[in-house]
């Protein structure tokens, strides 16, 4: 990406200007500025809606030393992160500012980092996601993305504010559910829509007080700035309600957890290469190539899409978190699970879910990731392995040995391992970027070395 010039900075500020004069006739006073960090914290700085044209053209001050942050807001020293020294700018990307209509004089903007001379910040993963996003279109391919919000609603104590209350007992995927909170998602719809999020289906889920919501499908970068908006919106939407939302991948041990399960579908030429192909279930040839690229790099991407120490403790056979490095026709328990849609609409619909992320990924890291190790399917003329049709963990050590099933880490330790020992993710994530994600990773490992599940599971319930 190329140096902010002079002339780029006053379009920015132009623009801005024009935007804001919008954004005023709508209320709105004053604009976050959002950034997410290695552990899949947002970050945020904002300014007074008046400053917003100067923010766009010369950025806000923020310290790199958020690339080294732990979910405990402890900072790491690591080669390239940390330290009390250097400065970046935060410039919103003024095609995402939105109202954020769940907090009344907010608006929301995706912001890129840069160094102080104007050049791209080199551990940024907004920018590595549209660099590989415009890579794959060089390639002649476009990918369409979407993201599942699962969260469990809690309500609050005083008394006790840390612990979990669930909001309602009522049964899994129970109307009951909809019908004891039905002003809170009724408010939180109309804030989404308000907010300029296209939801496609909302519902109550499996785990006590717990609730999906799924968006339509859009670029990938687009796919990440909205999964900010959603999360704060559902934050300050059940706040208003006097709900607390989790997101992180267990609320308690002995829960089911939240995921965090990302579509992709890989397009060429206006036609969806999941479908109408002659592979199995109507897969393209380069749909096929772009899944197995997936699958073989899976290992090492467990590292960005279950980033926390709590991720393991939700990865656990016959509870639909895909724990086998295997794919398959509409296969909740496989890592991959390929999804044709209806007869009639497969040409749109048809998609891969990976299933074993969870809420605590950074969604530019986790989408980037993906999309490094199914550009590299693609070039390698990778195949899949025969599809799995049963659930992996009935089956014997044995024959999941003799057809190729793999379990996937089972630890953040050993997630980091194949993550740094997988070439093709660490030459796309760049040195200093590869290098901070596995000092950030080791470094939540030291944290909780001595901690119980139980521990863990409450150190992080409220820090996604």
């Amino acid at each position: 990406m190329e140096l902010l010039t002079e002339q780029e900075r006053q379009h920015r500020s132009h623009r801005a200007t024009t935007i804001a004069a919008a954004l005023r006739d709508r209320g709105i006073v004053a604009v976050a500025l959002t950034w997410v960090d290695t552990s899949g914290i947002t970050r945020t700085k904002a300014v007074p809606l008046e400053r917003l044209p100067h923010a766009a053209a010369w950025g806000v001050g923020a310290s790199p030393v958020f690339d080294a942050f732990l979910l405990d807001d402890s900072i790491l020293s690591g080669h390239f992160a940390g330290g009390p020294t250097g400065d970046l700018r935060l410039h919103p990307d003024l095609a995402r500012v939105a109202p954020l209509a769940a907090l009344p004089g907010w608006a929301i903007a995706p912001a890129d980092r840069y160094t102080q001379d104007g050049a791209p910040h080199p551990r940024d993963p907004r920018l590595l996601l549209r660099r590989i996003v415009d890579e794959l279109a060089t390639d002649g391919f476009m990918v369409r993305a979407a993201i599942e919000f699962e969260w469990v609603v809690s309500r609050t104590d005083p008394a006790d504010p840390d612990a979990f209350h669930p909001a309602t007992t009522a049964p899994a995927y129970g109307a009951a559910k909809l019908v004891e909170l039905g002003g809170y998602l009724r408010d939180l719809l109309d804030a989404l829509r308000d907010s300029g999020i296209v939801v496609e289906q909302i519902h109550p889920e499996y785990a006590v007080s717990q609730f999906e919501l799924s968006i339509a499908a859009a670029d990938p970068l687009a796919t990440a700035d909205t999964a900010i908006v959603v999360r704060e919106t559902i934050r300050a939407a059940s706040a208003a309600h006097g709900l607390r939302a989790c997101f992180a991948p267990m609320v308690g041990v002995d829960e089911v957890g939240n995921g965090g399960h990302i579509h992709l579908s890989l397009w060429r030429d206006g036609r969806n290469t999941m479908a109408g192909g002659s592979g199995p279930f109507g897969l393209t040839d380069p749909g096929h190539r772009f899944a197995a690229g997936i699958l073989k790099h899976l290992p090492g991407l467990l590292a960005i899409g279950c980033p926390s120490m709590a991720s393991y403790l939700r990865l656990r056979p016959s509870h639909w978190a895909g724990i086998y490095a295997c794919w398959g026709l509409e296969n909740r328990e496989a890592a991959l699970r390929f999804i044709t849609g209806a007869d009639g609409e497969r040409e749109y619909a048809a998609n891969l879910e990976i299933k074993c992320f969870d809420p605590a990924a950074n969604p530019y890291l986790a989408l980037a990731g993906l999309l490094i190790a199914g550009r590299a399917g693609l070039a390698a003329d990778l195949a899949l392995p025969s599809p799995v049709a049963v659930d992996p963990a009935g089956l014997d050590r044995q024959t999941r040995h003799a057809e190729g099933i793999d379990a996937l880490p089972r630890t953040l330790h050993d997630a980091v391992a194949a993550f740094e020992a997988d070439p093709v993710l660490s030459c796309a994530f760049g040195a200093e970027l590869a290098d901070t994600i596995s000092s950030v990773r080791r470094g939540e490992i030291t944290l909780f070395a001595d901690a119980t599940p139980e521990q863990i599971a409450a150190a992080t319930r409220w820090r996604f």
